[in-house]
């Protein structure tokens, strides 16, 4: 069954923010730890590659990283999947390694976030270890969802709750004397069972969990599955399949329950304990802008991703209407808006925009520019996945035998991908940097990578595209470097101006932003003196020609 969407919670009432909080104009960039930067050679990116790339990052202009989980575990969900959230895998290097990065970061002006993954762990979490060895009922088993299942014998899952990555979120486990035994609760992958969070001792954990990585001087969490600790009170059966379609569009039994608030209240106390405005971001999918403004209320966390912006497609008008309730909903908050445009678990945007478009991979591309000038016009903060400033496209033609999401294994099992569950194919979004024209993983490290680069990545690569003016990195240079220089951009306030149908005009103090979404150039008045376009401009008698699928930016 699915709920009726509410609201209103109780919380303190929204009030202006106390001073100006780093994160609230902070352009931050996403580190894939795995495929970034690989230091020993095993064609894995691990935290010291990361930490020797850092300058990079620096010199493009971001505020803060943050770090995809490097934490010990058997990689089953590329580290989602934690067996000690206290210890780095060996895969990625040691905690000094860690303790290395932060420092480093710090001394480069750039703040550290790293993710936290509070929804499940692995199944070879010792506390998983336990529950599998205790009975029914036994206290190691009330830190998961263990249920007897349905049917004369018990063979039947004890809900009809399907798993994000498709087929059934329960797993039958078997009794110490070899009979079927209880079920598990897993909404992902089964290596990945769902810790219940009724359990005084997960809440006393990740409390813990959390001071150690901000003693260890992290400036923030980036919270998985931030919406999905709380699950509805006796679990009930939804009623319909093919229940990953509703994420995002209902409140669901294990997703977007008003429990999960409470979570965040706490830890947004603990995050204030500590000095340096250590910050909290929600990843979570919410049906509504004002449900996922929720989340962010002042009380809770620090910001939440706008999923609703990343899935809007290119037109203006479905943009605008994004970008208003965005902006009137985390506004009510008292909060300030976030933008992205990919990460880890979608298509890359370069990619997105170029389907069902004319023009192909290049029309795509030049979208992806124009909408990445947009997003750092906009008040608030935005997020970059890495490779996007490069203008990386999705790699789609993988062999299947290289291929490590699980999804993809999940659904495949019986020859129908993507039947009820993710797509299982994030592996394309995921494909290791190019760094270099040259060498078998194109600066990637000295081993090659552990998926492989397409070959016309060599004039994607950061050296390749470093004084190109035309180049993808640096229009993003330049765009970071006018948004630290402008006073107008970043938090604040915006006005739309008039703008023929299929073009986006928008003012803030000092700058006019004008996006054509159409397919053909768009002749428009002269705004103001030309700062930055994704594509080149033309004039003529006080008119400016905006080319198709382009973005400007504009002093007045």
């Amino acid at each position: 069954m699915t709920q009726e969407l509410t609201t209103s919670l109780a919380t303190e009432p929204a009030r202006p923010s106390e001073g100006h909080g780093w994160w609230r104009d902070a352009v931050i960039y996403q580190v894939y730890v795995r495929s970034f930067a690989d230091s020993d050679g095993d064609g894995i990116g691990d935290l010291r590659g990361a930490r020797e790339r850092l300058p990079h990052l620096a010199g493009l202009g971001v505020d803060a990283v943050w770090l995809t989980p490097f934490y010990a575990s058997p990689q089953a969900d590329g580290g989602y999947d934690v067996a000690d959230y206290r210890a780095v895998d060996p895969l990625f290097g040691s905690l000094g390694d860690a303790d290395d990065l932060v420092r480093t970061a710090h001394e480069l002006g750039l703040k550290v976030i790293v993710d936290v993954v509070p929804n499940h762990s692995s199944d070879q979490h010792p506390w998983f270890r336990e529950a599998l060895a205790d009975r029914p009922g036994g206290a190691a088993r009330t830190r998961y969802h263990f249920r007897p299942g349905r049917g004369a014998h018990g063979e039947l899952p004890p809900n009809d709750w399907e798993s994000v990555f498709g087929g059934p979120a329960w797993t039958r486990t078997t009794a110490p004397d070899g009979t079927p035994g209880e079920w598990y609760l897993h909404l992902f992958a089964p290596q990945q069972p769902d810790l219940n969070w009724d359990s005084p001792e997960v809440r006393a954990e990740f409390d813990s969990v959390l001071r150690f990585w901000l003693d260890l001087g992290v400036d923030g969490f980036r919270i998985d599955v931030a919406h999905g600790m709380v699950k509805a009170a006796g679990l009930p059966d939804i009623g319909r399949t093919e229940q990953a379609k509703l994420i995002g569009s209902q409140v669901l039994p294990f997703f977007d329950q008003d429990g999960v608030h409470e979570i965040h209240r706490s830890w947004r106390r603990l995050l204030d304990s500590y000095p340096g405005d250590r910050i909290g971001v929600a990843e979570a999918w919410a049906p509504t802008a004002e449900r996922l403004a929720l989340y962010v209320r002042p009380d809770e966390l620090h910001q939440a991703f706008n999923f609703q912006f990343l899935k809007c497609p290119w037109d203006a008008a479905a943009m605008r209407e994004v970008i208003d309730e965005s902006l009137a909903a985390t506004g009510s908050v008292g909060a300030p808006t976030t933008w992205v445009l990919s990460n880890h678990d979608v298509v890359r945007h370069a990619t997105r925009y170029a389907d069902g478009a004319g023009g192909g991979p290049e029309r795509g591309l030049a979208r992806a520019r124009a909408a990445a000038l947009l997003i750092l016009a906009l008040p608030g903060s935005a997020y970059l996945y890495q490779g996007e400033e490069l203008g990386l496209p999705e790699v789609t033609e993988l062999p299947d035998e290289l291929r490590q999401d699980p999804a993809f294994f999940r659904t495949s099992a019986d020859g129908q991908e993507g039947q009820d569950g993710q797509d299982g194919f994030r592996d394309g979004c995921r494909v290791p940097l190019p760094w270099t024209r040259s060498g078998d993983s194109h600066g990637f490290g000295p081993g090659g990578s552990w998926l492989p680069q397409p070959e016309d990545w060599a004039e994607l690569s950061v050296e390749a595209q470093t004084g190109d003016p035309g180049s993808t990195l640096e229009l993003y240079r330049d765009a970071l470097a006018l948004r630290r220089e402008l006073p107008g951009l970043g938090d604040g306030p915006m006005s739309w101006l008039d703008a023929p149908a299929g073009v986006l005009a928008l003012s803030r103090p000092g700058l006019v932003c004008t996006l054509n979404t159409l397919g053909e150039e768009v002749e428009l008045p002269v705004p103001g003196r030309a700062l930055l376009s994704s594509a080149p401009l033309a004039y003529q008698a006080g008119t400016v020609c905006i080319p198709p699928d382009s973005c400007a930016w504009w002093a007045i």
